[in-house]
């Protein structure tokens, strides 16, 4: 075959896939529907644990120098700082806007040797005890070894492999753009600082360019929400919920959004995965839906090149569901929650009025903002250890940090005692003696996305444990 591997959508979390499987040699090819890139901005910033891994891979410094710091702090529009000394070297949110970070993964997979083929849609998906057939709307078929679904919250291939998609549909729609706007600033500023008063959902702000992001709740769902709001709809919602429309005009984009809230049954069917949307579909609230489907790929990418390269051990990738399924429920209730906590009645108005007064206390804080990075995840690994299953932060070693050894996205065996092995593994894990004042175990295994399957300091007790997540040792 001529392909290893079949990326179905060009966003985030399909170019990050491709990356990770050509960082390790896979052939890898993205099939991307849309021509062109958009300029729509359906994100606006990265959470603590997708710039980890970001550092992890190398690729930190481009996005720093393209976005802006923010503090940490907060849920659901209830202010309040960051707690001290959270759990990672990156305690921020990187304001960064959806279309300069497709850029950006782009051109890294790019430079990795990824090919992405524009404008070709995918319309049919089979498979076999072989390989996966995908088909194209020109009739053109694609053969891969395995295929990877990252093609949004209509997937195709989800539809193809028949996995349901249980949930809630939307109930609620904002409508969203960049437009231009004859109010001066200090307007602006003082109708939403009134209006958000009372309305979450609603916001009016700067994105450059002399251009306003605006956000405001629709009047119903549409029927069919891929149709772009007209300039005059956006209009028209801007003044039955703020008293003005700012004078808006000239829009650069334009769409629409809703509350639906949706989790694939599996994320593998036989040599076919899904991630991102077409795995989860959430509200926007909190910024998580970007996040949740870099981390899908991280934890696939490295998985799924150990199939294809030979060595991965049974049941790895199954634990990409195992492990990726619970965070997608987990965060899918968060949102659900953050909406009624945004609600304008009553009730919720008096839940959120509890929360606000419980996030006084130091450890719902923390909880709340470790759930809401990611930094909190902790996959069940078996370990008793209170690191096992935990992603480990960027600790300082005496040679350097710890992310700065992770760029190819190998296992790695950080070892403070300088008595223990990764012979017969040598290929699929770098050993690294060094000492860090942070760490206060032996010696740590990280897998390639930086969870800990690992600790201790028995040279047997490791050898037990390396074939679980990197195969049968070489001869």
């Amino acid at each position: 075959m001529e392909w290893d591997v079949i990326v179905v959508g060009g966003g985030p979390t399909g170019v990050v896939l491709a990356g990770e499987l050509r960082m390790h040699g896979v052939r890898v090819l993205v099939l991307e529907r849309d021509a062109e890139p958009t300029r729509v901005v359906r994100a606006l910033g990265l959470h603590a644990r997708s710039i980890e891994l970001l550092d992890q891979r190398g690729l930190l410094d481009r996005f720093l120098a393209s976005g802006q710091q923010y503090p940490i702090g907060g849920f659901a529009g209830i202010s309040r700082p960051a707690p001290d000394r959270l759990d990672t070297a990156h305690p921020y949110v990187l304001g960064i806007p959806q279309p300069t970070t497709d850029r950006l993964l782009a051109e890294h997979a790019t430079e990795l040797g990824v090919e992405i083929r524009r404008g070709c849609s995918v319309v049919g998906v089979t498979q076999d005890d072989h390989g996966v057939t995908a088909v194209l709307a020109d009739g053109t078929r694609l053969r891969s070894r395995h295929l990877v679904g990252c093609d949004g919250g209509r997937s195709t291939v989800r539809e193809q492999l028949g996995v349901g998609f249980p949930g809630e549909p939307a109930a609620r729609e904002w409508l969203s753009g960049e437009v231009e706007l004859t109010a001066s600033p200090e307007e602006v500023a003082a109708v939403v600082t009134e209006v958000r008063r009372t309305q979450q959902g609603f916001g009016v702000g700067p994105s450059g360019e002399g251009l306003y992001r605006v956000v405001v709740p629709a009047e119903g769902v549409a029927e069919d929400r891929s149709s772009a709001p007209t300039v005059d709809e956006v209009g028209q919602r801007l003044r039955v919920v703020a008293g003005t429309d700012f004078g808006v005009h000239s829009p650069r984009w334009t769409t629409r959004f809703g509350d639906a809230t949706r989790q694939a049954e599996r994320y593998r069917s036989g040599r076919v995965f899904l991630a991102g949307d077409a795995a989860h579909v959430h509200p926007p609230t909190g910024g998580q839906g970007l996040n949740l489907g870099l981390q899908d790929a991280f934890n696939l990418g490295w998985k799924l090149a150990a199939e294809v390269d030979g060595w991965a051990p049974e049941g790895l990738l199954d634990s990409y569901h195992t492990e990726r399924h619970p965070v997608g429920a987990d965060v899918l209730d968060t949102t659900r929650a953050v909406a009624e906590l945004l609600s304008t009645e009553p009730g919720p108005r008096a839940v959120r009025r509890l929360v606000s007064d419980l996030m006084d206390f130091d450890e719902v804080n923390r909880f709340l903002v470790e759930k809401v990075t990611a930094i909190g995840i902790r996959y069940d690994l078996g370990g008793g250890h209170r690191l096992v299953g935990r992603r480990l932060r960027d600790v300082g070693l005496t040679r350097g940090r710890l992310y700065a050894l992770m760029h190819e996205g190998r296992g790695l065996l950080l070892d403070q005692t300088g008595r223990l092995s990764v012979t017969g593994w040598a290929d699929r894990v770098d050993h690294v003696v060094d000492v860090s004042e942070e760490l206060d175990v032996p010696a740590a295994l990280l897998r390639p996305d930086g969870h800990v399957a690992w600790v201790g300091e028995d040279q047997r007790d490791l050898t037990d444990h390396l074939p679980t997540w990197f195969g049968t040792a070489a001869r």
